[in-house]
């Protein structure tokens, strides 16, 4: 069930997105059903559930912490975390330069954009963004390697305004791309994906459509 649920959205997106089911509360029974049919990146937003599943699931899995990431917290999972979507702050930067440097190992992330005016949103304003990427303050990271940008529109049924906060950030994307060799643009969800695919992502956090509504 799981599976053809995936498969159906897969027959219908290019081969050149990246899907990563967001397995939050799911039991590891579904994580391990999609993955012996060939899905290995898996989206978790609490760190403590993400260490406990990594800890227990197949080493090859590829994790994704797509959830508010709090400092203290950082260094419990740069051992095993394939990409952190949440990078809302210069400081969080600072500190898994800091975590990884000590590990020696450097960490893809992604800068996280407020697109959406919801104050349960977090992210670098666009001001912020800006003054960032034109900068050369990325390059005094060594063992940080930001690949690209996300965005979290707002939840709403009104399709434009969700594809003005998608192709606002599509636009600082490609227009920042080439400059800092960004691969990832990680926008869209259950709820918004088609719009998503519509501006320009390559990269959806899909959660319910895939594992169901959750309890």
């Amino acid at each position: 069930m799981i599976r053809s649920k995936l498969n159906q959205i897969k027959n219908n997106i290019a081969n050149s997105i990246t899907i990563v089911a967001v397995s939050k509360t799911k039991p590891a029974s579904d994580i391990m059903e999609l993955y012996n049919h060939g899905q290995f990146h898996f989206g978790e937003n609490k760190v403590q559930e993400l260490i406990l599943k990594s800890e227990t699931l197949p080493k090859d899995i590829k994790w994704h912490m797509i959830g508010h990431l709090q400092r203290n917290k950082v260094r419990t999972i740069l051992p095993f975390i394939e990409l952190i979507h949440s990078v809302d702050s210069i400081r969080l930067i600072n500190k898994i330069n800091q975590e990884a440097k000590i590990i020696n190992r450097k960490i893809n992330i992604l800068l996280q954009v407020k697109i959406s005016k919801e104050i349960s949103k977090y992210g670098f304003d666009f001001n912020e963004l800006e003054q960032i990427l034109n900068s050369d303050l990325l390059k005094d990271f060594d063992f940080v390697n930001v690949i690209g940008l996300m965005g979290m529109a707002t939840f709403s049924n009104n399709e434009t305004v969700i594809e003005n906060e998608f192709n606002t950030l599509n636009n600082i994307y490609n227009r920042f791309k080439t400059k800092h060799s960004f691969k990832v643009l990680s926008m869209g969800m259950s709820s918004d994906y088609i719009i998503a695919l519509k501006n320009g992502s390559n990269m959806l956090r899909l959660g319910s459509i895939i594992f169901g509504s959750r309890n």
